[in-house]
């Protein structure tokens, strides 16, 4: 009796042992190596190991898969074999049964080794493999590589058979890279799901990766918003064009601000004023920064922190100015709007009462995005418009006027008030369902 009871702990520890390297292998496999980076940095030894196993581990699975299959067979063997032909006797003193014994002995032991193998060698350890990947890492790193380096001339083997296989087979190895923009977006946005980081620092780092794919025109103060001021202009013009604005600085143009001849500091030009002295404009000019309208925004950041130059005028394919593009503006692509107390201005999106939008024409298009939740617009990149004003005329294919309206994508966009030329106010809302009809058919009696 004590014999079977041996056997039996022989099967129970093979299967114990089967689990403590499926656990290992899912542990290594999902542990995240930035999270193994940052211990070995801390001089955990066992981390580093393991990150080694991570970036390798062609070697640790080979071992891994030795292990499991030998564990395998000697728990089959044994329980088929022994414990079985064990068990047939009970069954021979039944009647009944003795003529199907051996079967039934050999199902009972197979059906239980199946069970506890899956219970206690796989699914058990590899859901605990999973609740603490790297500390379970850590913890069994060096007895794997020690088994690794015991099964080396084996696992060499092994490793050239399967290369060999994959070369007939035609795969290749994989280029894409460890992670992917995309990838951290939905960490980040699980973190702030999970309480790790607070909703406006979610927002801010989405809003810098945005910054890299976004080119300058979509960011700029347009032409038509600029404040610049006329060298050739009467000083009481300009001195008045500095006092009703906001801005430090101002583009100086020579009859028009596609002849720009420089940069000026609204309060240089206003202490000369006030010291008395005679004002000359050109001694006042500072450099100017001049960029594409097809810039991405992290280049243009690169130019400002070398030149030191925080104001750029924006040209097009022809020379001409097409906006403006400041410090300031690159600041608020990543935090998102700075208003200040001299100048109020009403926010770019509103929600109204009945769930509508109201949104200011300047909008940007990645902010429409977010807001109604769609990845794409129609033909976004190869038209060339950047705020929802754009997207309406690009829809229309005209000049809209005050209430003209169209539908995409479930939505209904409506132009509420038009600024000349411009798209001021654009009312988005979702295109109500289809009556559904409760008119009962006809029938007849």
């Amino acid at each position: 009796m004590s014999s079977i009871f041996f056997e039996i702990l022989v099967v129970l520890l093979l299967i114990i042992a089967n689990g403590i390297f499926s656990g290992s292998e899912i542990a290594v496999v999902s542990a995240r190596k930035v999270r193994l980076e940052q211990l070995a940095d801390q001089g955990n030894r066992r981390a580093r190991i393991a990150l080694k196993l991570a970036n390798a581990p062609n070697s640790f699975l080979a071992t891994v898969q030795i292990g499991i299959t030998l564990i395998g067979i000697l728990s089959g063997a044994l329980g088929g074999a022994t414990i079985a032909q064990r068990l047939k006797p009970v069954f021979d003193g039944i009647p009944l049964l003795k003529a199907y014994s051996e079967g039934i002995s050999v199902t009972i032991v197979v059906t239980i080794i199946t069970y506890l193998s899956l219970v206690m060698g796989e699914l058990g350890p590899k859901r605990i493999a999973l609740n603490n990947p790297e500390q379970i890492a850590c913890i069994i790193a060096r007895p794997m590589r020690f088994l690794a380096r015991l099964t080396a001339l084996l696992v060499h083997i092994l490793d050239v058979s399967t290369d060999i296989l994959i070369n007939l087979l035609g795969v290749r190895t994989s280029n894409e890279p460890d992670i992917t923009e995309e990838e951290i977006k939905v960490l980040i946005r699980q973190g702030a799901e999970a309480g790790m980081f607070e909703e406006a620092e979610h927002e801010m780092v989405e809003r810098v990766f945005r910054l890299g794919d976004r080119p300058i025109k979509a960011i700029m103060t347009p032409r038509t918003e600029i404040d610049w001021l006329d060298i050739e202009g009467s000083l009481e013009q300009n001195l008045e064009t500095v006092m009703s604005s906001n801005h430090a600085r101002f583009p100086v143009g020579r009859g028009s601000l596609d002849n720009c001849v420089g940069v000026i500091r609204g309060s240089n030009l206003l202490r000369a004023q006030l010291s008395g002295q005679s004002v000359n404009l050109e001694a006042l000019l500072q450099s100017s920064l001049y960029l594409a309208e097809s810039d991405r925004a992290l280049t243009v950041i690169e130019q400002f922190k070398q030149t030191g130059i925080h104001i750029a005028l924006v040209t097009d394919e022809y020379g001409g100015i097409e906006g403006l593009v400041t410090l300031n503006n690159l600041m608020e692509a990543i935090v998102g709007d700075l208003p200040s107390t001299e100048n109020q201005e009403e926010p770019l999106i509103i929600q109204r009462e009945d769930g509508s939008w109201l949104l200011d024409g300047s909008l940007d298009l990645y902010e429409l995005k977010a807001l109604i939740d769609r990845d794409r617009l129609p033909n976004e990149e190869t038209n060339g418009f950047y705020t929802i004003g754009g997207f309406v005329m690009y829809f229309l294919g005209h000049i809209p006027q005050s209430s003209e309206y169209f539908e995409w994508s479930g939505l209904r966009f409506e132009v509420i008030d038009m600024d000349g030329t411009r798209v001021d106010k654009v009312l988005v809302s979702l295109v109500p369902a289809p009556p559904t009809s409760n008119t009962p058919p006809d029938s007849t009696t």
